[in-house]
């Protein structure tokens, strides 16, 4: 059920923005060419390759949903925290290059030149900041819905063009009301705020490949729920990993020394089902049972 509720969240999100992108992609470059704006027809061909950013998420996705095979026999989950690696490079270069379009701007004064824009241009830059802002949050949501990393860093290309557009709607206000050099500066601003959103989605893919733990906090409340099953007297350890958007515990708990082999086998088993019932993110739960250390 879990991954049907994934499938259909991501194909409802990817549709959308795909349909969303390609239309606000035309609309922005028919307007900056009326308007004058030459910030947002560079603005236009950021909407456009955010399409390509989603089509590298439905393939990631999808390849991190399949099965165990015989060549990948603990699953694909990690393909989804390559995508996000990779969308983060995408979006990395994305904002150094909106980043040296605004400093050679700056650095030749090019922005005295531009020409004044107009009203279409205007409404085009609140248009489009409106659009994928709501898009940023719509992604967003879908994606700690299903912990995607891979959507989550869709989310934040989103984003990145609606900075991007707000520093078309800066360089616009600035052009006519005499303050030109507005358009760079405001593009060098968002050119961090991008490269910062790169390196967080970058770290938490990385984390995602490399066996890191999961938080304190998910540890503590599986730490409760195994002691509340009937039977564990202690744990004698309890580790995890992330596995891409999913997670691996491992369990030894301490029970009376004098069960029985089944006896001990069915409280393991308890401890087992509870864990990846109660918390869906983990794909799997291998419990060990040891005899309590202080048993008599």
């Amino acid at each position: 059920m879990k991954k049907t509720i994934e499938e259909k969240t991501v194909r409802n999100i990817s549709t959308t923005s795909i349909i969303s992108n390609f239309i606000l992609s035309f609309f922005k470059f028919f307007a900056g060419l009326l308007g004058h704006s030459e910030a947002l027809i560079s603005d236009s061909i950021h909407s456009l390759s955010d399409v390509f950013s989603t089509i590298i998420v439905i393939i990631g996705i999808k390849i991190s949903q399949k099965a165990p095979d015989s060549h990948h026999q603990y699953g694909h989950e990690r393909f989804e925290s390559v995508t996000a690696i990779l969308l983060s490079i995408i979006l990395a270069i994305t904002g150094i290059g909106i980043g040296a379009s605004g400093l050679n701007r700056l650095t030749t004064q090019t922005y005295l030149n531009a020409k004044i824009p107009t009203t279409i241009a205007l409404i085009a830059a609140i248009t489009s900041i409106i659009i994928k802002e709501t898009m940023y949050w719509y992604t967003r949501f879908g994606a700690k819905k299903i912990n995607s990393g891979a959507l989550m860093a869709d989310a934040w290309h989103h984003r990145s063009d609606a900075l991007s557009s707000i520093g078309s709607l800066i360089g616009i206000i600035g052009a006519q009301n005499g303050l030109p050099i507005l358009d760079p500066i405001a593009t060098l601003i968002i050119c961090l705020f991008i490269l910062k959103a790169a390196f967080d989605i970058f770290k938490d893919g990385i984390n995602k490949m490399v066996d890191t733990s999961i938080s304190n906090k998910v540890l503590d409340d599986i730490r409760k729920e195994v002691m509340d099953i009937k039977g564990v007297i202690d744990i004698d350890l309890l580790k995890s990993r992330q596995f891409g958007n999913k997670c691996y515990i491992d369990l030894e708990i301490a029970v009376k020394g004098n069960l029985t082999l089944i006896e001990a086998h069915n409280i393991a088993a308890n401890v087992h089902s509870n864990i990846e019932k109660k918390f869906p993110d983990v794909k799997h739960c291998m419990v060990h049972v040891n005899p309590y250390k202080n048993d008599n």
